[in-house]
């Protein structure tokens, strides 16, 4: 086949293993390899992990409300179609300290391992230095 289609109201949504944010695997549910790709939904005081990659670099693009992501000591705040590329190795957040829920679509590629439940000590303590639960400054309390 030449294409798939994932109508929305077909996609699986779940919280995130480690920080409870709802996400969804488009590239997983539409069998697409090579690249991941997720829509991230933030509510207000929610936070993705804090991580980098060994080979996948990152799209971040705005859909809805306003995106707050961290890239290393930077914090962006982005409007809705606002985009940003990440390399790798850079450490980065999103994160939602405002009052509204936020809608993220991530593309990676390539294409690397995810699943924390799965990953051995060495890989958590390169993809996530302060630890798959550590939040921003800006909603550490």
């Amino acid at each position: 086949m030449s294409y798939s289609v994932l109508p929305a109201g077909e996609a699986f949504w779940r919280p995130s293993n480690q920080m409870g944010v709802l996400n969804t695997d488009l590239a997983k549910q539409l069998g697409a390899e090579g690249f991941g790709a997720r829509f991230w939904r933030l509510r207000p005081g929610e936070a993705s992990t804090k991580h980098r990659h060994r080979l996948t670099a990152e799209l971040y693009v705005v859909l809805d409300g306003e995106g707050r992501i961290r890239i290393g000591e930077d914090s962006l705040v982005l409007p809705r179609l606002s985009a940003v590329y990440v390399e790798p190795e850079s450490v980065r957040q999103l994160f939602n300290d405002g009052d509204a829920d936020t809608l993220w679509l991530v593309m990676g590629a390539p294409h690397e391992a995810a699943n924390t439940l799965e990953m051995s000590e060495e890989t958590l303590a390169f993809l996530y230095p302060d630890g798959p639960k550590a939040l921003p400054p800006e909603l550490a309390s």
